[in-house]
């Protein structure tokens, strides 16, 4: 199977995203897709042919298989992985929308067309609530279909039409049991990540809100304290010229009976 569809998709989401989406991108790709495909995806190969049960039935391995493995481990594990990482296509397709109404009115619509605020936001949120609900969901098909994580070396099976209860026997079931704790470590990890980053994203659009809200209050505050300040340093700056002006005539007035004094004693 070729992921190298699913690998060019996930890289055009990766500019778009914030830190935490591109770690969740990283472990997705490091932990999940390469181990599927160097390794996982080897062990499964032969699945049917490896099941053995200790009878000469015509049917009976077919029949217990089927029972016990409804859809294969390694493909329910592959439509996982693909279910996971398609909704983060909603948020590339959005910003490709911006981009198509930009070039549609030939003028420039949004100041940054990538940034998460307005419509990009509310999809953001809608494919991290969609991709976590998968992971959930792929768990728990996983756990209730094969009765947990665990793969049992030997199972017991009495379907028709097997004469009688016959012993069938899994191949290589530590190795499988291995990987499939990495696929539910990885995927709790992913679930972790995708909390994380809603709530980021969540609490930054809330912080932009309240700044553009409550700052711009708090300047036109700061500006009508000011002006009754400025009012009064102009009157505070007009009263040493007057005290100046009417002190001068005064005096001159006194200097005159001075100088009439004397010019009678001359």
């Amino acid at each position: 199977m070729s992921w190298s569809f699913l690998e060019n998709i996930l890289s055009g989401v990766n500019k778009y995203s914030t830190v935490i989406g591109r770690i969740w991108l990283s472990v997705v790709f490091l932990f999940r897709i390469l181990v599927y495909v160097a390794a996982a995806e080897q062990v499964w190969k032969d699945e049917q042919k490896d099941f053995v049960c200790n009878t000469q039935q015509p049917g009976c391995e077919n029949a217990c298989f089927d029972h016990f493995f409804p859809i294969s481990q390694v493909r329910l594990w592959a439509l996982q992985l693909i279910m996971v990482s398609t909704p983060s296509l909603l948020v590339a397709l959005h910003v490709a929308y911006r981009e198509h109404r930009e070039a549609k009115h030939r003028r420039k619509l949004y100041e940054d067309k990538s940034s998460i605020d307005g419509g990009l936001f509310c999809t953001y949120v809608i494919s991290l609530v969609f991709k976590t609900a998968l992971e959930v969901c792929s768990l728990l098909a996983f756990y209730f279909l094969y009765n947990g994580f665990e793969v049992p070396i030997m199972l017991r099976c009495s379907q028709s039409p097997c004469p009688n209860t016959v012993d069938c026997y899994i191949a290589k079931a530590t190795e499988k049991k291995i990987f499939l704790y990495i696929m539910g470590c990885a995927s709790i990890l992913c679930i972790t990540l995708n909390f994380v980053e809603l709530a980021y994203i969540v609490w930054k659009h809330l912080w932009k809100c309240f700044t553009r809200r409550f700052i711009p209050v708090e300047q036109t505050e700061a500006l009508t304290h000011s002006r009754p300040v400025s009012i009064v340093n102009r009157f505070a700056s007009s009263e040493p010229t007057a005290n100046t002006n009417t002190t001068q005539p005064a005096s001159t007035a006194e200097n005159q009976p001075v100088q009439s004094c004397v010019t009678l004693s001359a």
